[in-house]
């Protein structure tokens, strides 16, 4: 999934996150390799295209005036309601036996993964209580879906509530069964932090609440009176720092007492998490400081000159792959000393007088203005399990040029990167039967500008990241955020 079209009726849309969804396909069949790709027909799309202009705000562009009405008409259906995008450019992901295209609102979209043909829209308040959900869930063994989403309820009150959907049953929509497990609390009444993913692993919730804020007083002013967008609403808290909160799966419940609280820093994307001896281990690709990395991802800015654009890099908060431990078991006498006593890591835990628990991290990767992000694992072998290796996305100065993998261990990695050439999400793929936890694939969308043929499906050995076939294919591709692989 990514953002097919970035202009409407001559009008720039203005943010990465703002272009039209468009799903794209690598057919694989009987030593065949066939790309389709189709706009998804959301309600932003069709209504865009009919009336060519920007109907319904998106994350950095806000809806053009209709032409057609004047100044009074416009003031008033401002009052009407605010009306959210379903533009469901980041990612797509099974939930029992559909496929459904996904942003971070309320709105998911049903596709065909064969035709790729939009389906139906559906709306997730209908069946549970949030706002709106991440594009990053979880999926057990079992089939059953978890994800997490924020929860304005009365008296502006706010919440984060963790989402189960049931797996699939026959002749029943699992989303119609969906339910709210566990509710964990908001540190600011008014301002709930930006959640792009969180943390799983086989008895836990992890939910890392950082210092990016969306103010809701001016979300709910600021957009229906000036229109106003998704990025004018945020903002940072420079004291708060940031804090990690958990709560068991099963039953489901939030463990008020364990408080876990760090430096400051961005999240976008858990790598795992996993329980060790007493201790819950959880990587993270993180940004450092409570500057929203968002903005520095206008069109304006990654369109620069590359001197531009690196300077542009240099303001913003800095990568780094870190590892957080946080102990399950917490005595008040062990006060001003470190709590993690495994072996393998630096990461330190320190239980404060006033029950906190301040955590170092061990950091895993860093490098200057190079990234290591959109992550992935072998998911169904290591996700909630202790595991080995990463797979990722490297940024230069927010350009993806390189793919790499991570021995998180060891902390050992492995370059794939070709001059001129853009890669997109490293999708790892298990060879069947296999025993070791990178024997596998990684598939890639690649683009290289100017090429006869600018875009490719690139096949990489995830053991040694050596190219073991490529896919060409004569059109340019767009961007690409996230995806999956269908068998």
């Amino acid at each position: 999934m990514g953002p097919g079209l970035f202009e409407v009726g001559g009008q720039p849309l203005r943010h990465m996150f703002d272009g039209q969804a468009m799903i794209h396909k690598f057919d694989l069949k009987k030593g065949q390799v066939t790309y389709y790709r189709k706009f998804i027909k959301s309600d932003a799309y069709v209504r865009a295209m009919a009336e060519n202009r920007v109907v319904i705000t998106e994350f950095g562009t806000a809806a053009y005036p209709d032409p057609c009405k004047n100044i009074f008409s416009r003031f008033f259906t401002y009052f009407k309601g605010i009306e959210v995008t379903d533009n469901c450019v980041v990612n797509v992901y099974p939930i029992g036996e559909d496929f459904y295209a996904v942003t971070e609102t309320n709105y998911i979209t049903k596709v065909d993964p064969d035709s790729l043909e939009t389906l139906k829209k559906v709306d997730l308040c209908k069946y549970i209580s949030v706002n709106g959900v991440t594009a990053h869930p979880h999926t057990d063994t079992d089939g059953t879906v978890y994800n997490i989403g924020n929860c304005f309820g009365k008296n502006m009150s706010l919440a984060y509530n963790i989402v189960k959907i049931p797996p699939a049953q026959e002749d029943s929509d699992p989303i119609e069964k969906s339910q709210v497990v566990v509710q964990l609390p908001s540190s600011e009444r008014s301002k709930p932090s930006y959640v792009h993913s969180f943390g799983m692993t086989d008895d836990y919730f992890v939910f890392v609440e950082q210092p990016v804020k969306i103010n809701l007083l001016k979300f709910l002013a600021a957009w229906s009176i000036t229109g106003a967008t998704y990025m004018d609403c945020f903002e940072s808290n420079e004291s708060m720092g940031t804090w990690f909160h958990l709560a068991t799966k099963d039953p489901a419940a939030y463990m008020s007492s364990h408080k876990f609280r760090t430096s400051a820093f961005n999240l976008f994307h858990h790598i795992n998490a996993y329980e060790d001896d007493g201790f819950i281990v959880v990587d993270l690709c993180t940004w450092k400081g409570h500057d929203f990395v968002f903005n520095y991802l206008y069109m304006a800015n990654v369109k620069e000159e590359w001197e531009e654009v690196k300077k542009a890099a240099m303001r913003a908060p800095q990568p780094e792959v870190r590892r957080y431990v946080l102990p399950l078991d917490i005595h008040r006498e062990a006060q001003g000393k470190n709590l993690v006593s495994l072996s393998y890591t630096t990461a330190t835990a320190v239980l404060h007088s006033d029950g906190t628990i301040w955590l170092e991290p061990e950091v895993l990767f860093s490098g200057p203005r190079q990234a290591f992000e959109f992550p992935q694992i072998n998911y169904s072998r290591c996700r909630g399990k202790k595991y080995s290796f990463a797979y990722g996305l490297g940024l230069n100065h927010f350009i993806p040029d390189r793919i790499v993998k991570l021995n998180v261990q060891t902390k050992e990695t492995w370059v794939w990167q070709e001059e001129e050439c853009y890669p997109s999400e490293p999708l790892f793929v298990p060879t069947p039967g296999a025993t070791e936890e990178d024997d596998g694939v990684l598939l890639s969308i690649v683009v290289k500008p100017g090429a006869e043929r600018p875009g490719s499906l690139l096949v990489l050995d995830a053991m040694n990241l050596t190219e073991l076939a490529r896919a060409e294919v004569n059109v340019f591709i767009p961007l690409t955020l996230h995806g999956t692989y269908r068998p």
